[in-house]
């Protein structure tokens, strides 16, 4: 190495003149010392006062610009471009090593404006991640596509300055290897698209609760960018599901739930087939004795008397005319006791309903909702509601259904 640069040095034929280097060095000595000077001030002075400016105002923009050295970069932008537009004065007698050095502090000045630059997106990013109307918007997204733009823009703008080529050449040679970088960014721009088609059709924000079993996510959407989605699940592990993923596949958003009025309680238990009878007058009364079906029961009776006498049905007989059923007074029961719940919206749907005999019983299905969403109190609501109705079940003369377990077996005489 030391050879080849003393072979280079030898072949440019250099007769350095003690005078004009001397005044080489003087004219380099003035400017960097200036260079230095402008910088020292502007870091010094000028930057403390844009700082302290920026923490007095109201706005954000100037804080997010501090935060990510904006100011700093552009200081160190003033020295390079005295540099550059004195380097000719300075290397007035050395022509054949100028463009070099021309060229090299050029290319230094293309990476400074391109920091400065991501600086500012960067800055740009934050200040809308902080707004209310922004912040659940995929920006993320839109600033990493810039991002690679100008990383792509500024590295053509290199090249043309390494090589002494105009742009417009790499241009057209990226044109020819069109189809390479649609193979190597394809994740990018598929990435892309289906930013766009989630933002225009306001599928997925930042905050929502989404659920795609396929990748294992149910969880909170925390981040949305170029490639990737990622979901905290409520496990706490963290989920990264392609972006373009959640246009080609199924998903769920519980973000109407959340924006609703109420949280839905969908839930059945299920009573066994053989407990449901026609209800006996002593099961009746001991039922009356439950405020809450009282009023019921006696207007039901009422009715039913009336409506038998009036067919002159034998009421001796239960399936002749109309008789009360323990599940019938038992789905009355769990109607009032919806409806007087303080808990639930009962201004949204609440029933309860029979859903078809299974193998495993009857299924009698609350279907409410539930004032409060969020997930602790909701779930909370349905314990105490279940709770209460698996408890309250037997004053009916009605089981719930079970499978047998080893203990049943063993009652069981051979």
């Amino acid at each position: 190495m030391k050879d080849y640069i003393l072979k280079q040095l030898q072949s440019w034929n250099y007769d350095f003149p003690k005078e004009s280097l001397t005044i080489t060095l003087i004219h380099f000595v003035i400017v960097l010392i200036t260079c230095l000077l402008i910088y020292w001030i502007t870091r010094r002075l000028v930057l403390n006062h844009v700082h302290k400016l920026a923490e007095k105002t109201k706005t954000k923009w100037d804080d997010m610009l501090v935060k990510e050295n904006f100011f700093k970069k552009l200081a160190a932008l003033i020295p390079i471009i005295i540099i550059l537009y004195s380097l000719k004065s300075i290397l007035d007698h050395y022509e054949d090593i100028y463009p070099i050095i021309y060229n090299t502090i050029e290319i230094l000045l293309v990476v400074t404006i391109l920091q400065l630059m991501i600086s500012f997106l960067n800055a740009f990013h934050k200040v809308l991640e902080t707004n209310e109307k922004y912040k659940d918007k995929p920006i993320q997204s839109y600033v990493q596509l810039t991002k690679i733009v100008l990383y792509i823009i500024f590295s053509i703008i290199i090249f043309s300055l390494i090589t002494g080529k105009t742009p417009m050449f790499f241009l057209t040679a990226m044109g020819a290897m069109s189809a390479i970088l649609l193979l190597i960014f394809k994740d990018t721009i598929l990435g892309f698209i289906g930013s766009i088609q989630l933002a225009a059709n306001d599928m997925v924000r930042i905050g929502d609760w989404i659920s795609m079993p396929k990748y294992g996510a149910d969880g909170t959407v925390i981040e949305i960018n170029l490639a990737t989605i990622k979901v905290r699940n409520f496990d706490l592990t963290i989920t990264t599901i392609p972006t373009y993923s959640m246009i080609s596949d199924s998903l769920k958003n519980w973000r109407g739930m959340q924006e609703s009025d109420g949280r839905r309680i969908k839930r059945a238990i299920n009573v066994k087939i053989s407990s449901i009878k026609f209800c006996e007058p002593q099961l009746i009364e001991e039922l009356k004795n439950i405020n809450l079906i009282q009023p019921y029961l006696e207007e039901k009776q009422k009715e039913i008397t009336t409506y038998n006498k009036n067919k002159n049905y034998d009421s001796a007989l239960k399936p002749n005319g109309r008789s009360l059923t323990n599940v019938g007074i038992f789905r009355k029961y769990i109607e009032l006791y919806l409806l007087q719940n303080d808990k639930l919206n009962t201004n949204l749907t609440c029933m309860v309903r029979q859903l078809e005999p299974t193998e495993k019983g009857l299924p009698i299905e609350v279907y409410a909702f539930s004032e409060h969403k969020e997930w602790v109190i909701y779930e909370g609501i349905l314990a105490d509601i279940f709770d209460h109705l698996l408890a309250a079940i037997s004053a009916f003369e009605l089981e719930v259904f079970q499978s047998p377990t080893g203990s049943d077996f063993s009652k069981v005489s051979l």
